[in-house]
């Protein structure tokens, strides 16, 4: 029986992109993640989430879809919110894995109802959701870990280019005074420009 756990990195901030991860692997071969002591990625530091991410795609096969900012804009546009555009690149995921069981962290306030839209999505998948998943599976810290390590490589190339933009988070004043040295209409592809701290910020 094929397994995947699924994770994300990069709901929140208002640079760069939303990155969803699966990590598939055989159920006979979890034993071999578990013994990894994975934990979730933020509870790890950068290098060692590189670190692990290398040892989790030598044992498994991982597969992510990054939604970039602009295309977040532009599904907001469309009045698609942040979890049904988090849903849409689960189902990517899931269709290229082709998984008979899924444990996923879960991001509707209802889990049953989100295990039900996903096992709606494909009739022969049994599946798990739970908030705080990556605390409770491997196989989910697993794909926390390698979804931030995919992030992480996207923001460095940004901060190579625009060097410091803080965090990327709407809490963070650098990142705030990064976004206010550009106009709205200037502001780089790399920003959700339909984040609420972009339009404050830019009246």
């Amino acid at each position: 029986m094929k397994v995947i756990g699924i994770d994300e990195a990069g709901r929140g901030p208002v640079i760069g992109p939303l990155v969803v991860c699966g990590v598939t692997i055989e159920e006979e071969k979890l034993e071999k993640l578990e013994r990894l002591k994975l934990k979730d990625s933020k509870s790890l530091t950068p290098g060692r989430r590189k670190v692990m991410a290398r040892r989790i795609n030598k044992i498994a096969q991982c597969h992510t879809v990054h939604i970039q900012a602009r295309d977040i804009d532009n599904l907001r546009a469309k009045d698609i919110n942040l979890n049904e555009i988090e849903k849409i690149a689960i189902k990517k995921v899931i269709a290229v894995s082709n998984p008979d069981m899924a444990y996923i962290d879960c991001l509707d306030i209802k889990p049953q109802r989100f295990c039900k839209e996903m096992e709606n999505f494909r009739n022969d998948l049994k599946v798990i959701a739970e908030h705080k998943a990556e605390d409770k599976y491997p196989i989910v810290a697993a794909a926390s870990i390698v979804a931030k390590v995919e992030r992480d490589i996207e923001i460095e190339k940004i901060r190579k280019e625009y060097r410091d933009v803080g965090s990327g988070y709407p809490s963070d004043p650098k990142t705030i005074a990064f976004l206010k040295r550009f106009s709205y209409e200037n502001l780089p592809q790399f920003v959700r420009k339909s984040w609420a701290t972009v339009k404050k910020n830019h009246k």
